[in-house]
Order: C-alpha cells, then structure tokens, then sequence
C-alpha cells in the first residue's frame, strides 16, 4: 500500500513560525526529508525514530540532485510510509516543490501541500520592515536572483516603480550586478536597500544602505547566505519599525 508525502514549509527559520498542521504532520512522520535552509531548532522536532535524509543544495553544491529528490520522495512512499518533505520558506515560492509534486502526480502518490511562512514576510516582519504601506508602496513583487541558467537577467524595466517592493531570493552573490542594473534602468541610486542575514533566527542580522553602496555593505560586513534582500522606499521605516532582538 503506497504511503503519502506531505510538502510542508517549514518557515524562514523561527520553529514558532510554523503551522499548527505541519508541526502536527512532522511529530508523525516516518520519513524526513530536509533542506539547507531549515532551521537547525525545527531539525531537532524531527522524531527520534524517523529516517532523517539530508538534501540540501547550495550553489553548486547539491548533497542530492533536484531529479534524484523527486524520485526519492516517490520510492519512500510507495514503501508505504508517511513522508514529509521540509523545505525552507514556503514550498511553492522559490522552493521548487511544484516539480517535485508533479513526479508524484505521473506516479501516483498521494500528497498534500502544508504553505509556510515565506521568507518575504517572515525576514521583513522581523526587520521591521512592512512590504506595503500607504504612503511607499502599493505592490509588492518577489524575484529571484538565481535563475535556472545561473545568470540575473531580470525584466529590469518592469522593476523600476516608485510605488512598488521588490523582495529578492538568492540575490546575494549577484548584489553588484543587480544593482547596476537596476540603476541602468532608472532606479535613483539613493534607492532604499535591506538586506537581511538569516531571518527570524537568534543570528538575524539586518544592513540598510541605498543601491548605489549595498554591495560594499554586504562586503565589509561579510553577509552570508541565507540573505533576503528588499529594494523600496519601505525600508526608511526600518530603524522606527525594529522590534526582533530589542
């Protein structure tokens, strides 16, 4: 009898950010399967009888190829065992957990989507920094810095609004090059920047600059991946809005 997988978010690093059904779903799995970017506190609610399974990738660096995951969720479960599938974030944001389910679909598999705390709102809720607000933005767009070929090449022009947010996973390795060519594109080079060093977790820490010197800021303080950047002028309300560590 096939099992089930459950691809659950596991949030951007704080285990209370966790929902009351994937904490739940975790106590009662037989199989885990988890990311890089899962926070070390969630690991250890993993039960202790479980098969814990390492997957993380980092750049250029996969512990398991993306295709070898997939197959691996689907040989779990047809061995009939509950299987959680933990990813940092939210599954469906950057997370790549759309391919994974479609293997499970052309096998067969029963599965559900437990949504988690996104890094975006998780890492700018504990900046201090809200993504919307009345007076600065009225949209907000997520992007990733790390495409599918390894290159930035972003719709540029589409990303240069006064009103609107822009919040970018995986850009920390590519800062410089984003930021000139946002600049490029019309972007003021005194353009309000965040970035924000392992989110929501006891280490968090947060750098504000424009988009002309962030590059030198992420430098000179030596950042570290997992980095959340956020561009717009919702990050003046940084200093008046921090409350996380205070």
């Amino acid at each position: 009898m096939s099992g089930k997988v459950y691809l659950i978010g596991a949030g951007p690093g704080d285990p209370e950010l966790l929902t009351l059904k994937a904490h739940r779903l975790l106590s009662q799995a037989d199989v885990v399967l988890y990311d890089r970017l899962v926070g070390q506190q969630i690991i250890e609610m993993i039960p202790e009888q479980a098969e814990k399974l390492y997957v993380g990738k980092a750049k250029s660096l996969h512990t398991l190829p993306q295709e070898d995951i997939n197959v691996l969720l689907g040989k779990k479960a047809q061995e009939g065992k509950t299987v959680v599938r933990l990813k940092g974030g939210d599954p469906f944001i950057f997370g790549r957990g759309g391919e994974e389910l479609e293997e499970l679909v052309e096998e067969g598999i029963p599965f559900e989507v437990v949504p988690g705390v996104t890094a975006a709102a998780g890492c700018a809720a504990y900046a201090g920094i809200p993504l919307t607000h009345r007076d600065y933005a009225q949209s907000v767009r997520f992007l990733t810095g790390h495409l599918k070929d390894g290159t930035t090449e972003l719709p540029w022009d589409e990303l240069v609004h006064p009103s609107q947010t822009l919040v970018i996973y995986m850009g920390l390795t590519g800062i410089e090059s984003i930021s000139q060519s946002l600049i490029q594109f019309g972007m003021p080079p005194t353009m309000p920047v965040a970035v924000v060093e392992k989110g929501t977790s006891k280490d968090q820490r947060v750098f504000t600059s424009t988009i002309t010197s962030i590059s030198d800021v992420v430098r000179d303080n030596d950042v570290k991946s997992p980095a959340l950047l956020i561009i717009g002028e919702v990050v003046t309300l940084q200093e008046k809005l921090s409350w996380y560590g205070k």
